[in-house]
C-alpha cells in the first residue's frame, strides 16, 4: 500500500524543495491546494464578473453591445486556444514557474484592463489577462493530482470544482455590488490584491519541480498550427448565428479551422516531441472521460443560455429574480461535488460519472415539459437536476482522466481536460441558439402576423426541443462514460 505522501503520480517533495515552514506540516497538501483554489477562483470570477459590467461598459466606452461582445469573446477565444500549450510548457519548465507566472500575467493585465479608455485597448489587455488565465487554469488540476495521493485525489479535485461553481455563483453579484458602489473598473482592479497574495502563496507553498525539458523541444510548430486552428473554429462557433452559417467569414473560419487542425495532427504524428501525444487516447479512461466531459459542457451551456430569455420574455421575471433562480445550479453543484470527489475515492468513478449524466439529463427532460405559465417552483427541479449532475460528474471525471496518465504529462493532459469544458461551453451555447432559432422560425414561417400567444408558443416548442436535444446529448455522455474501462481503483 502506498504512503499518501509518497505515490507514483507525484513529484516527490523533499525538504531540498519545500519551503522550511510547510516542509514538516502533515497537511502540507492541502496549503497546496488552497493556493491553487485561488487562482481557480480568479479566473472564474473574472470570467463571470465581466457580463454584468457590459451595458455600464457600453455607456462610459461609446460602444455597441455587438462590439463589446468581444470583450468575453477574445478572453474565452485566448483561453481555448493556449491551455493545451501552457500545459505542455509547464510540463517541461515546471508547475510552479508557469502558474506562478500567471499570477503575475493575470494581475498586470486586470490592471491595465481597469486603466483602459477605449474598447479595443480593453479587448487587447483581455487578451492579455487571458494568457496568465490559461497559465493558471491549465496548471491547476496538474498540481493538485501531483499533490495528493490516488485515495485523496478526488475528493481534492472536487473541492477544486467547488470553488469553479463559486466563482461562477459570485461572479454576477460582486460584479453588480462594485459597479453600484464604484465603477465597472472596479471588477479588474479588484484582482489586483488576490493576485499579488496569490503569486506570493505560490512562490512560498508549491514544491519546486524540477524542468524536464533539456532532452526535449518544444513543438512550436504544432503550437502555431493549434492556436491558429482552434482560434478559427470557434471564431466561427461563436459568431456563426449572428453573422449567418453561410457567411463568407464564417465559411472561411470553418474551412480554416478544419484545415489547420489536419495539419496540426499530422505534425504530432511525426515530430519527437509533439505537444499532444496522441497515444493518449488509446488510453480508454482519458478519451472516454475527455469526451463525455465534452458532451456535458455542450447540454449544460443549451440552457445557460436560453433559460434567462424563457424567464425574462416568457415569464416576466425581473433580473434580480433570474439571477436568484438561476443560482440553484452552481448552489447544488458546489455542495455536491466535494462529497461526489470523496465518494470517487472509496467507489471509483464509473458509478458517479455515468449516473450524474443521467441525472443531468433527467433534468432536461423535465425542462422539456415546463409550461409558459410555469411557477418558480415548478421551473426549479430542472436546474436542481442539472447541479446535482454535474456535481456528481465532474470531480470523478477529473479525477479518473488525470489518473489515467504518468506524471510527467499531467501539464498536458490538466491543459486538455481544461480545453474540453471551454470548448464544450461555446459548442453548447452555438448549438442551442442555432437550434432555437431554426425550431422557432420554422414554427413562424406559416404565420405572416403572428400573435403575442403565438409567439409565445413558437418560443416554447423550440426551447423544448432544445431541451429534448440536451437530454440525449447528457444520455449519450453517460453512455460512453460507463464504458471507461481500466480505471484501477486507489488502494486506502
Amino acid at each position: 500500500m502506498q504512503n499518501q505522501d509518497q505515490h507514483p503520480n507525484a513529484h516527490s517533495i523533499t525538504a531540498n524543495d519545500t519551503p522550511k515552514g510547510f516542509k514538516n506540516s502533515p497537511r502540507y497538501r492541502w496549503f497546496i491546494l488552497a493556493n491553487v483554489a485561488v487562482g481557480t477562483f480568479m479566473a472564474t470570477l473574472d470570467s463571470s464578473i465581466v457580463n454584468v459590467a457590459l451595458p455600464t461598459m457600453s455607456g462610459q466606452l461609446h460602444a455597441q453591445l455587438t462590439a463589446l461582445q468581444w470583450v468575453v469573446s477574445a478572453y474565452l477565444l485566448t483561453i481555448s486556444s493556449l491551455l493545451p500549450i501552457f500545459g505542455r510548457t509547464a510540463d517541461l519548465l515546471g508547475r510552479k514557474r508557469i502558474y506562478s507566472l500567471g499570477f503575475i500575467v493575470f494581475t498586470l493585465g486586470s490592471f491595465l484592463c481597469g486603466l483602459s479608455t477605449n474598447l479595443w485597448f480593453l479587448v487587447v489587455m483581455r487578451i492579455f489577462q487571458a494568457i496568465g488565465a490559461s497559465m493558471l487554469m491549465a496548471n491547476s488540476a496538474a498540481i493538485i493530482t501531483a499533490a495528493f495521493p490516488p485515495q485523496e485525489r478526488g475528493r481534492a479535485l472536487g473541492m477544486t470544482g467547488t470553488v469553479v461553481a463559486l466563482g461562477s455563483l459570485a461572479g454576477p453579484a460582486v460584479g453588480g455590488l462594485l459597479i453600484g458602489v464604484t465603477s465597472w473598473r472596479a471588477i479588474f482592479f479588484i484582482n489586483i490584491p488576490i493576485g499579488i497574495m496569490g503569486y506570493l502563496a505560490a512562490r512560498i507553498i508549491l514544491p519546486a519541480d524540477k524542468a524536464r525539458g533539456s532532452h526535449e523541444r518544444f513543438d512550436f510548430s504544432g503550437s502555431i498550427l493549434f492556436t491558429l486552428g482552434m482560434v478559427s473554429l470557434l471564431f466561427a462557433f461563436s459568431n456563426g448565428q449572428d453573422w449567418g452559417w453561410g457567411s463568407a467569414p464564417i465559411l472561411t473560419g470553418l474551412v480554416a479551422g478544419i484545415i489547420l487542425l489536419i495539419l496540426f495532427f499530422a505534425t504530432e504524428l511525426r515530430v519527437p516531441n509533439p505537444m499532444i501525444e496522441l497515444s493518449l487516447f488509446k488510453n480508454r479512461p482519458f478519451l472516454a472521460g475527455n469526451i463525455s466531459s465534452l458532451l456535458s459542457f455542450v447540454a449544460l451551456f443549451s440552457n445557460t443560455m436560453l433559460m434567462p430569455f424563457y424567464l425574462q420574455h416568457i415569464l416576466n421575471y425581473s433580473t434580480t429574480q433570474v439571477g436568484l433562480l438561476m443560482t440553484s445550479f452552481p448552489l447544488v453543484m458546489a455542495v455536491v461535488a466535494p462529497i461526489s470527489g470523496y465518494a470517487s475515492d472509496k467507489i471509483g468513478p464509473i458509478a458517479l460519472t455515468t449516473g450524474g449524466l443521467v441525472l443531468t439529463g433527467l433534468g432536461f427532460l423535465y425542462l422539456s415539459t415546463i409550461s409558459a405559465t410555469a411557477s418558480a417552483w415548478q421551473i426549479i427541479p430542472g436546474p436542481l437536476l442539472n447541479g446535482l449532475g454535474a456535481g456528481m460528474f465532474n470531480s470523478p471525471n477529473n479525477s479518473s482522466v488525470m489518473s489515467s496518465v504518468p506524471p510527467p504529462k499531467l501539464g498536458i493532459v490538466g491543459g486538455i481536460n481544461a480545453l474540453v469544458r471551454n470548448v464544450g461551453m461555446v459548442l453548447g451555447i452555438a448549438f442551442s441558439v442555432s437550434l432555437f432559432e431554426n425550431r422557432q422560425a420554422a414554427h413562424l414561417s406559416t404565420l405572416p402576423h403572428p400573435s403575442a400567444l403565438q409567439q409565445t408558443a413558437a418560443f416554447m416548442s423550440a426551447y423544448h426541443t432544445v431541451m429534448l436535444a440536451a437530454a440525449g446529448i447528457a444520455f449519450t455522455a453517460a453512455f460512453i462514460s460507463l464504458n471507461r474501462k481500466g480505471y484501477a481503483r486507489a488502494e486506502a
